[in-house]
Protein backbone atom coordinates (compact mmCIF):
# COMPACT_ATOMS: atom_id res chain seq x y z
CA UNK A 1 0.00 0.00 0.00
CA UNK A 2 1.55 3.36 -0.88
CA UNK A 3 1.78 6.23 2.25
CA UNK A 4 0.26 9.13 1.53
CA UNK A 5 3.07 12.22 1.35
CA UNK A 6 5.61 12.66 4.44
CA UNK A 7 3.26 9.79 6.44
CA UNK A 8 6.84 9.30 7.94
CA UNK A 9 6.70 11.98 10.08
CA UNK A 10 3.00 11.19 11.55
CA UNK A 11 2.02 8.43 11.60
CA UNK A 12 3.79 6.43 13.99
CA UNK A 13 2.79 9.41 16.64
CA UNK A 14 -0.49 9.04 15.30
CA UNK A 15 -0.40 5.06 15.95
CA UNK A 16 1.26 5.28 19.08
CA UNK A 17 -1.35 8.21 20.25
CA UNK A 18 -4.37 5.82 19.73
CA UNK A 19 -2.53 2.70 21.65
CA UNK A 20 -2.52 4.78 24.58
CA UNK A 21 -5.45 6.57 24.77
CA UNK A 22 -7.07 3.35 23.95
CA UNK A 23 -5.27 2.24 27.42
CA UNK A 24 -5.62 5.25 29.36
CA UNK A 25 -8.32 8.15 27.91
CA UNK A 26 -10.91 8.59 30.40
CA UNK A 27 -14.47 9.47 29.03
CA UNK A 28 -14.43 13.71 27.88
CA UNK A 29 -17.21 15.15 29.76
CA UNK A 30 -16.77 18.77 28.32
CA UNK A 31 -16.05 19.63 24.22
CA UNK A 32 -14.47 22.65 23.12
CA UNK A 33 -15.18 23.22 19.41
CA UNK A 34 -13.22 26.15 17.86
CA UNK A 35 -13.04 27.16 14.03
CA UNK A 36 -9.58 28.94 13.17
CA UNK A 37 -9.79 30.05 9.61
CA UNK A 38 -7.38 30.97 7.58
CA UNK A 39 -8.72 33.66 6.51
CA UNK A 40 -7.52 35.75 3.38
CA UNK A 41 -9.98 37.79 1.50
CA UNK A 42 -7.16 39.36 -1.42
CA UNK A 43 -6.06 35.91 -1.50
CA UNK A 44 -3.05 35.85 -4.33
CA UNK A 45 -3.81 38.62 -6.66
CA UNK A 46 -7.57 39.51 -6.13
CA UNK A 47 -8.91 43.23 -5.79
CA UNK A 48 -9.55 44.95 -2.81
CA UNK A 49 -13.36 45.02 -4.14
CA UNK A 50 -13.36 41.36 -4.59
CA UNK A 51 -12.27 40.87 -0.60
CA UNK A 52 -15.03 43.33 0.01
CA UNK A 53 -17.97 41.27 -1.83
CA UNK A 54 -16.18 38.47 0.38
CA UNK A 55 -16.02 39.81 3.88
CA UNK A 56 -19.64 41.42 2.96
CA UNK A 57 -20.83 38.05 2.70
CA UNK A 58 -19.96 37.05 5.79
CA UNK A 59 -20.86 40.05 7.55
CA UNK A 60 -24.50 39.56 6.44
CA UNK A 61 -25.08 35.50 6.52
CA UNK A 62 -22.78 34.51 9.55
CA UNK A 63 -24.53 36.43 11.86
CA UNK A 64 -28.28 34.62 11.10
CA UNK A 65 -26.12 31.22 11.03
CA UNK A 66 -24.99 31.87 14.86
CA UNK A 67 -28.29 32.78 15.81
CA UNK A 68 -30.30 30.20 14.10
CA UNK A 69 -27.33 27.68 15.25
CA UNK A 70 -28.02 25.69 18.54
CA UNK A 71 -26.86 27.00 22.09
CA UNK A 72 -24.17 25.72 24.08
CA UNK A 73 -24.37 24.30 27.27
CA UNK A 74 -23.95 27.80 28.69
CA UNK A 75 -26.62 29.38 26.41
CA UNK A 76 -23.42 30.89 24.20
CA UNK A 77 -24.31 31.39 20.38
CA UNK A 78 -21.40 29.60 18.18
CA UNK A 79 -18.20 31.68 17.95
CA UNK A 80 -15.96 32.02 15.06
CA UNK A 81 -12.28 32.91 14.46
CA UNK A 82 -10.84 34.96 11.90
CA UNK A 83 -7.41 34.36 11.61
CA UNK A 84 -6.23 37.15 9.35
CA UNK A 85 -3.12 37.91 7.47
CA UNK A 86 -0.90 40.65 8.30
CA UNK A 87 0.09 41.21 4.76
CA UNK A 88 -3.72 41.58 3.74
CA UNK A 89 -4.19 44.68 5.69
CA UNK A 90 -6.81 46.51 4.32
CA UNK A 91 -8.36 49.31 6.84
CA UNK A 92 -12.08 48.21 5.30
CA UNK A 93 -12.00 44.82 5.68
CA UNK A 94 -11.45 44.74 9.28
CA UNK A 95 -13.86 47.20 9.91
CA UNK A 96 -16.48 44.71 8.32
CA UNK A 97 -15.09 41.68 10.72
CA UNK A 98 -14.97 44.03 13.70
CA UNK A 99 -18.49 44.56 13.43
CA UNK A 100 -19.17 40.66 13.64
CA UNK A 101 -16.89 40.53 16.74
CA UNK A 102 -18.40 43.25 18.46
CA UNK A 103 -22.25 41.26 17.73
CA UNK A 104 -20.79 38.35 20.05
CA UNK A 105 -20.23 35.91 17.92
CA UNK A 106 -16.34 36.03 16.09
CA UNK A 107 -12.98 37.25 16.96
CA UNK A 108 -9.98 38.03 15.41
CA UNK A 109 -6.31 36.74 15.74
CA UNK A 110 -3.27 37.01 13.84
CA UNK A 111 -1.88 35.00 10.56
CA UNK A 112 1.25 35.71 8.63
CA UNK A 113 2.68 34.97 5.32
CA UNK A 114 6.54 35.43 4.99
CA UNK A 115 9.55 34.31 3.55
CA UNK A 116 13.13 34.94 3.82
CA UNK A 117 12.42 37.21 6.99
CA UNK A 118 14.94 38.57 9.56
CA UNK A 119 14.07 38.67 13.54
CA UNK A 120 14.55 42.69 13.45
CA UNK A 121 11.56 42.61 10.56
CA UNK A 122 9.71 40.07 12.02
CA UNK A 123 9.46 41.95 15.39
CA UNK A 124 8.50 44.76 13.55
CA UNK A 125 5.71 43.04 11.56
CA UNK A 126 4.02 41.52 14.73
CA UNK A 127 4.29 44.67 16.75
CA UNK A 128 2.90 46.97 14.30
CA UNK A 129 -0.17 44.75 12.91
CA UNK A 130 -1.10 43.80 16.46
CA UNK A 131 -0.92 47.81 17.62
CA UNK A 132 -3.27 48.69 14.07
CA UNK A 133 -5.68 45.50 15.47
CA UNK A 134 -5.54 47.06 19.13
CA UNK A 135 -5.68 50.94 18.22
CA UNK A 136 -7.77 50.67 15.01
CA UNK A 137 -10.07 48.53 15.36
CA UNK A 138 -10.85 47.30 19.05
CA UNK A 139 -9.53 43.42 18.33
CA UNK A 140 -6.98 41.56 20.55
CA UNK A 141 -6.34 41.81 24.14
CA UNK A 142 -4.14 43.24 26.72
CA UNK A 143 -2.99 40.80 29.60
CA UNK A 144 -1.37 42.24 32.64
CA UNK A 145 -0.63 45.54 29.85
CA UNK A 146 0.73 43.49 27.08
CA UNK A 147 -1.16 42.82 23.85
CA UNK A 148 -1.70 39.20 23.30
CA UNK A 149 -2.54 36.65 20.18
CA UNK A 150 -3.00 33.60 18.91
CA UNK A 151 -1.27 32.74 15.69
CA UNK A 152 -1.87 30.46 12.78
CA UNK A 153 1.55 30.72 10.19
CA UNK A 154 1.21 30.77 6.23
CA UNK A 155 1.58 27.80 3.75
CA UNK A 156 2.19 26.03 7.63
CA UNK A 157 5.57 26.96 7.51
CA UNK A 158 6.15 27.93 11.65
CA UNK A 159 9.78 28.13 12.59
CA UNK A 160 11.64 27.82 9.79
CA UNK A 161 9.99 24.27 8.97
CA UNK A 162 10.47 23.10 5.19
CA UNK A 163 13.34 21.98 4.59
CA UNK A 164 14.07 23.85 1.50
CA UNK A 165 13.39 27.15 3.93
CA UNK A 166 10.79 28.20 1.76
CA UNK A 167 7.61 30.56 3.30
CA UNK A 168 9.61 31.50 6.51
CA UNK A 169 13.64 31.58 6.51
CA UNK A 170 13.23 32.70 10.21
CA UNK A 171 14.78 29.94 12.84
CA UNK A 172 13.86 30.68 16.63
CA UNK A 173 10.35 32.13 15.36
CA UNK A 174 8.46 30.31 18.66
CA UNK A 175 10.64 31.81 21.03
CA UNK A 176 10.38 35.48 19.28
CA UNK A 177 6.46 34.44 19.23
CA UNK A 178 6.70 34.13 22.94
CA UNK A 179 8.07 37.43 23.62
CA UNK A 180 5.71 39.36 21.40
CA UNK A 181 2.88 38.25 23.17
CA UNK A 182 1.68 35.13 21.49
CA UNK A 183 -0.56 32.98 23.84
CA UNK A 184 -0.31 29.89 21.42
CA UNK A 185 0.03 28.51 18.47
CA UNK A 186 -2.73 27.02 16.15
CA UNK A 187 -1.29 26.17 12.97
CA UNK A 188 -1.15 22.29 13.20
CA UNK A 189 -1.59 19.70 11.94
CA UNK A 190 -0.47 20.40 8.33
CA UNK A 191 -0.64 17.11 7.04
CA UNK A 192 0.54 15.68 4.17
CA UNK A 193 3.03 19.30 4.39
CA UNK A 194 6.60 18.41 5.02
CA UNK A 195 6.12 20.63 7.65
CA UNK A 196 3.87 18.69 9.53
CA UNK A 197 5.04 17.83 13.51
CA UNK A 198 5.69 14.32 15.24
CA UNK A 199 3.06 15.26 18.08
CA UNK A 200 -0.05 14.77 16.94
CA UNK A 201 -3.66 14.74 18.76
CA UNK A 202 -2.28 16.71 22.04
CA UNK A 203 -2.30 19.71 23.50
CA UNK A 204 1.60 20.34 23.65
CA UNK A 205 4.34 22.88 24.74
CA UNK A 206 7.37 23.25 22.91
CA UNK A 207 10.39 24.52 23.46
CA UNK A 208 12.28 26.97 21.25
CA UNK A 209 15.62 25.01 19.92
CA UNK A 210 18.96 26.65 21.79
CA UNK A 211 20.72 26.56 19.13
CA UNK A 212 17.68 27.93 16.85
CA UNK A 213 17.73 24.94 14.77
CA UNK A 214 14.42 25.08 12.94
CA UNK A 215 11.00 23.33 13.55
CA UNK A 216 11.24 23.35 17.49
CA UNK A 217 7.64 22.24 17.93
CA UNK A 218 8.63 18.52 16.53
CA UNK A 219 8.83 17.46 19.96
CA UNK A 220 7.28 18.67 23.18
CA UNK A 221 5.75 17.75 26.87
CA UNK A 222 1.94 17.24 26.55
CA UNK A 223 -0.01 19.55 28.73
CA UNK A 224 -1.89 18.82 31.67
CA UNK A 225 -4.16 19.23 34.65
CA UNK A 226 -1.95 21.24 36.78
CA UNK A 227 1.33 20.76 35.19
CA UNK A 228 1.24 24.72 34.62
CA UNK A 229 4.01 26.27 32.08
CA UNK A 230 6.29 23.75 30.43
CA UNK A 231 7.38 24.90 27.26
CA UNK A 232 8.10 28.92 25.02
CA UNK A 233 4.64 28.37 23.46
CA UNK A 234 1.33 26.40 23.97
CA UNK A 235 0.60 24.65 20.52
CA UNK A 236 -3.24 23.87 20.47
CA UNK A 237 -3.51 21.17 17.70
CA UNK A 238 -6.53 20.09 15.78
CA UNK A 239 -7.42 15.77 15.30
CA UNK A 240 -5.31 13.71 13.26
CA UNK A 241 -7.25 10.56 12.33
CA UNK A 242 -7.82 7.53 9.93
CA UNK A 243 -11.24 6.69 8.60
CA UNK A 244 -11.96 4.34 5.74
CA UNK A 245 -15.69 5.38 4.66
CA UNK A 246 -16.19 2.53 2.50
CA UNK A 247 -13.21 2.74 0.60
CA UNK A 248 -10.40 0.39 0.17
CA UNK A 249 -7.34 2.90 1.25
CA UNK A 250 -7.80 5.05 4.58
CA UNK A 251 -8.07 8.56 4.06
CA UNK A 252 -6.44 11.15 6.29
CA UNK A 253 -9.06 13.27 8.86
CA UNK A 254 -7.56 16.23 9.76
CA UNK A 255 -10.33 18.67 10.78
CA UNK A 256 -10.49 20.85 7.89
CA UNK A 257 -13.90 22.21 6.54
CA UNK A 258 -14.12 22.70 2.97
CA UNK A 259 -15.75 22.93 0.24
CA UNK A 260 -14.70 19.86 -1.49
CA UNK A 261 -14.48 18.08 1.87
CA UNK A 262 -17.82 19.62 4.20
CA UNK A 263 -18.57 18.36 7.42
CA UNK A 264 -20.43 14.85 7.74
CA UNK A 265 -21.76 13.10 11.20
CA UNK A 266 -19.15 10.33 10.39
CA UNK A 267 -16.65 12.76 10.48
CA UNK A 268 -18.04 14.93 13.75
CA UNK A 269 -17.81 11.24 15.04
CA UNK A 270 -14.30 10.75 14.14
CA UNK A 271 -13.53 14.11 15.61
CA UNK A 272 -14.41 13.30 19.20
CA UNK A 273 -12.64 9.59 18.57
CA UNK A 274 -9.28 11.59 18.17
CA UNK A 275 -9.60 15.55 19.50
CA UNK A 276 -6.82 16.14 22.03
CA UNK A 277 -8.13 16.40 26.14
CA UNK A 278 -6.83 17.68 28.88
CA UNK A 279 -7.86 16.01 31.42
CA UNK A 280 -12.13 15.30 30.88
CA UNK A 281 -11.90 18.37 28.29
CA UNK A 282 -11.68 17.41 25.15
CA UNK A 283 -10.56 20.31 22.79
CA UNK A 284 -12.14 20.16 19.09
CA UNK A 285 -10.51 22.97 16.89
CA UNK A 286 -11.63 22.40 13.57
CA UNK A 287 -9.93 25.29 10.25
CA UNK A 288 -10.76 26.11 7.11
CA UNK A 289 -10.10 28.78 4.79
CA UNK A 290 -13.58 30.45 4.86
CA UNK A 291 -12.93 33.15 2.26
CA UNK A 292 -12.09 31.54 -0.87
CA UNK A 293 -15.86 31.32 -2.59
CA UNK A 294 -15.10 27.53 -3.36
CA UNK A 295 -15.11 27.12 0.72
CA UNK A 296 -17.20 30.49 1.19
CA UNK A 297 -20.54 29.44 -0.44
CA UNK A 298 -20.38 25.73 0.90
CA UNK A 299 -20.02 27.01 4.59
CA UNK A 300 -22.47 30.09 4.53
CA UNK A 301 -24.76 27.47 2.88
CA UNK A 302 -25.19 24.15 4.81
CA UNK A 303 -22.02 23.33 6.04
CA UNK A 304 -21.76 25.15 8.95
CA UNK A 305 -25.26 25.38 10.08
CA UNK A 306 -24.98 21.45 9.68
CA UNK A 307 -22.22 21.15 11.22
CA UNK A 308 -23.11 22.96 14.66
CA UNK A 309 -26.44 20.68 14.47
CA UNK A 310 -24.73 17.44 14.42
CA UNK A 311 -21.70 18.43 16.97
CA UNK A 312 -24.42 19.10 19.49
CA UNK A 313 -26.14 15.40 18.63
CA UNK A 314 -22.49 13.58 18.72
CA UNK A 315 -21.80 15.56 22.19
CA UNK A 316 -25.67 14.33 23.49
CA UNK A 317 -25.46 10.79 21.97
CA UNK A 318 -21.78 10.83 24.31
CA UNK A 319 -23.30 12.30 27.07
CA UNK A 320 -21.18 15.14 27.56
CA UNK A 321 -21.33 19.24 27.63
CA UNK A 322 -20.62 21.14 24.48
CA UNK A 323 -19.26 24.45 23.88
CA UNK A 324 -19.02 26.87 21.15
CA UNK A 325 -15.12 28.79 21.73
CA UNK A 326 -13.53 31.17 19.67
CA UNK A 327 -9.37 30.24 20.06
CA UNK A 328 -9.14 32.76 22.91
CA UNK A 329 -11.70 30.64 24.85
CA UNK A 330 -10.73 27.77 24.12
CA UNK A 331 -7.14 28.52 25.41
CA UNK A 332 -8.25 29.78 28.48
CA UNK A 333 -10.43 27.02 29.65
CA UNK A 334 -6.74 25.27 28.70
CA UNK A 335 -4.91 27.47 30.48
CA UNK A 336 -7.41 27.21 33.72
CA UNK A 337 -6.64 23.22 33.33
CA UNK A 338 -3.45 23.78 33.40
CA UNK A 339 -3.29 25.83 36.88
CA UNK A 340 -5.05 23.50 38.51
CA UNK A 341 -8.71 24.75 37.89
CA UNK A 342 -11.62 23.25 36.57
CA UNK A 343 -12.39 24.41 32.94
CA UNK A 344 -15.60 26.62 33.02
CA UNK A 345 -18.35 27.97 30.76
CA UNK A 346 -20.14 30.63 30.61
CA UNK A 347 -20.78 34.69 28.84
CA UNK A 348 -17.57 36.07 27.44
CA UNK A 349 -16.84 37.33 30.77
CA UNK A 350 -15.93 34.05 32.39
CA UNK A 351 -13.28 33.34 29.92
CA UNK A 352 -10.98 36.11 31.52
CA UNK A 353 -12.22 38.43 28.56
CA UNK A 354 -10.03 41.67 28.78
CA UNK A 355 -11.50 44.92 27.81
CA UNK A 356 -10.10 46.09 24.31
Amino acid sequence: MKLPRHAEVWLFPLLKDRLRKSRTRTRPVRAWVAITDHYEPLGVGNSVETAQGRVARWRDRWPRIADDAPRDTAGQRPQYTFFYPQEEYERALLDGIAEMVRMGIADVEVHLHHEHEQRNSFIQKITDYCSRLTNDHGLLRQVDGKTVFGFIHGNWALDNSRPDGRWCGLNGEIALLRDLGCYADFTMPSIPSVTQGRVVNQIYWCTNHPECHPKSYDRGIEATVGGGRQGDLLMITGPVGLSTGGRLLPRIETGEIAGYNLPTPARVSKWFDVAPTVGGDLFLKLYTHGAQERNLEPLLGEGLGSLYRWLEEEADRRGIEIHWATAWQMYTAIDSLLHGRESFAGSAACFGEVKR
